[in-house]
């Protein structure tokens, strides 16, 4: 069973890396070939991402019998939006997600936020809409020269 800790300073190599086999093992079938490189790549290409691991309110997934090894992690930043939710394809589909999701709602209501926020993938979008987030637009975005399409979607905590 997977254990849910803070996300500390030293961990950011490791989750930079599941970001990496995230959107590399599960965006096949999903996304073009020329969206997978460029949505791999930007968590080391643009600097927001490492500033963001760094100042926002995060937690890992990690597996006890792999060493401690980080299988998923999730970020709030600021503390009224989930800004990042990646998940390594080989424990995709184990509840690490649901976990994090529900740790980070749960840490957002005891600081006074009423609602969440957050832009969903392909990938977050349906385990989003499960746990009950809402839609609340569709939009176009661009990362390294590529178009991608994601969903505004929020959580009323209250």
């Amino acid at each position: 069973m997977a254990e849910l800790r803070q996300l500390r300073h030293d961990d950011l190599e490791a989750v930079l890396e599941v970001y990496h086999d995230a959107v590399i093992s599960q965006a096949p079938g999903r996304y073009s070939t020329a969206q997978i490189r460029a949505w791999a790549g930007h968590a080391t290409r643009d600097p927001q991402v490492r500033l963001a691991l760094q100042r926002g309110f995060g937690l890992v997934s990690v597996q006890p019998a792999l060493a401690q090894r980080i299988e998923a992690f999730a970020l709030l930043d600021p503390g009224d939006r989930l800004s990042l939710l990646y998940c390594r394809g080989s424990a995709s589909r184990q509840g690490h997600g649901q976990a994090l999701v529900r740790a980070l709602e749960g840490h957002a209501k005891a600081a006074g936020c009423p609602c969440l926020r957050t832009e969903a993938s392909q990938f977050s979008r349906p385990l989003l809409e499960r746990l009950g987030w809402h839609l609340e637009a569709e939009e176009t975005v661009t990362f390294a020269g590529e178009p991608f399409v994601r969903w505004r979607m929020i959580r009323d905590l209250l």
